[in-house]
């Protein structure tokens, strides 16, 4: 894409019927707030998704129920839309070269083969010149051997297809490593160190076509079984020269790959005093998502422009204004677990709170571990807000944080 602003509404000079269409790979929920937010801006939407009953499919003016890499279905896509983005990081590489052929496609196959691959993404994450946990490449018996000792106790990670705390098993010996890449059948694996972790957060920033980039504030996030819990969103939730170290990496992140779209990078924080913050520094990349994130959520109603809105923004070229936030912010996430026996949550009494603001995301089955919807708690400052969000966690039977 050369310049070319994708304005919404009908085209042409007095409106010949034909609306500014944008199309996404992707019908899960972050999909869904894609088309939400394309939609509360005059823009008309196509989803691409294999599930008759995906949460972006069921609020999408168009909805493709293809597999990803069906010529027909992408060709359909191609045909409806003037601008195409993703919603996951799994979308086929091939699919996104065929669409990036033809249609503004952001982010691009390249940048999305990063993402998908750990071996890859660690590579570029060394040119952009920002630490991560040591780590050694797991391709075959003679790597396993070759693992330095120093890598334990650590978490072997597949490559590719890991999310959410999938495809992730601690281990403490070499011995331990060999069972474990054998339970996960050999595939190509990333052993990194357990590190010392005082916290998490993550940056979340937004680069359009012209190379311009603007970020929201980092987040501190809590994870719970390798799946994002509580995110906190508030002036002082982490050392302003620690902030401002990780939106410089995470624009740097972006810049060197020439990204377009909203990309987040995860940081682990170092504990003080231990060797590998004296090895490493404060600030490690864990990893990056080139997609919107769980842990921005709380933009949709704590900032003044959303982390969905900017996707919308730049994939159609729109100015990029830095996102200005007016609400001290924490958000829950809400699992299927929280549906006991298949009852409903008590989201009468959670709604009495005040500052509460519930999305849920279509699902119509809740299992374990399934994220359902989020709830963001604002207030005018941090302490009301995490006062806010522990009662509700409380009614909801969410572990406190």
């Amino acid at each position: 894409m050369s310049g070319q602003i994708l304005l919404p509404g009908t085209t042409g000079q007095n409106g010949d019927g034909h609306q500014t269409t944008l199309g996404v790979m992707g019908g899960g929920q972050l999909g869904r707030m894609f088309v939400q937010a394309a939609q509360s801006m005059g823009y008309f939407t196509v989803v691409l998704d294999p599930d008759v009953i995906s949460p972006a499919g069921l609020v999408s003016h168009y909805h493709i129920q293809t597999p990803y890499l069906d010529e027909q279905g992408l060709a359909q896509l191609m045909q409806r839309c003037s601008a195409i983005t993703t919603e996951f990081e799994n979308v086929p590489a091939p699919a996104l070269m065929t669409l990036g052929a033809a249609r503004p496609t952001a982010p691009s196959a390249e940048a999305v083969g990063i993402a998908q691959d750990r071996i890859k993404e660690k590579a570029h994450l060394a040119r952009s010149g920002v630490p991560v946990a040591p780590y050694a490449v797991i391709t075959s018996e003679a790597d396993l051997a070759g693992v330095p000792a120093s890598l334990f106790p650590g978490i072997l990670k597949t490559a590719r297809l890991g999310y959410d705390g999938k495809g992730q098993v601690r281990v403490a010996s070499r011995a331990e490593l060999s069972s474990a890449w054998a339970g996960l059948k050999g595939v190509p694996c990333v052993l990194e160190q357990l590190l010392p972790l005082a916290a998490e957060c993550s940056v979340i920033v937004a680069r359009g076509w012209n190379g311009d980039c603007v970020n929201f504030a980092p987040q501190r996030n809590l994870h719970r079984q390798g799946i994002l819990a509580v995110t906190q969103a508030f002036d002082g939730n982490m050392p302003v020269a620690l902030a401002n170290q990780a939106i410089v990496a995470a624009k740097n992140i972006a810049e060197e790959l020439r990204y377009v779209g909203v990309l987040c990078v995860e940081f682990f924080v170092l504990q003080d005093g231990s060797p590998e913050h004296t090895a490493l520094g404060a600030l490690v990349v864990n990893e990056m998502a080139p997609r919107p994130h769980n842990s921005g959520h709380y933009t949709l109603d704590a900032c003044d422009v959303s982390q969905f809105e900017l996707q919308v923004r730049t994939l159609t070229g729109l100015p990029l204004a830095q996102p200005r936030q007016h609400s001290a912010a924490v958000m829950l996430n809400l699992l299927g677990d929280l549906w006991v026996n298949g009852a409903t949550p008590c989201w009468d009494q959670v709604l009495a709170l005040p500052g509460v603001h519930l999305h849920l995301y279509g699902k119509l089955m809740a299992s374990a571990g399934r994220k359902m919807g989020h709830l963001t708690v604002t207030a005018a400052t941090a302490d009301e807000a995490k006062a806010t969000a522990q009662a509700a966690a409380r009614l909801l039977g969410i572990e406190a944080f």
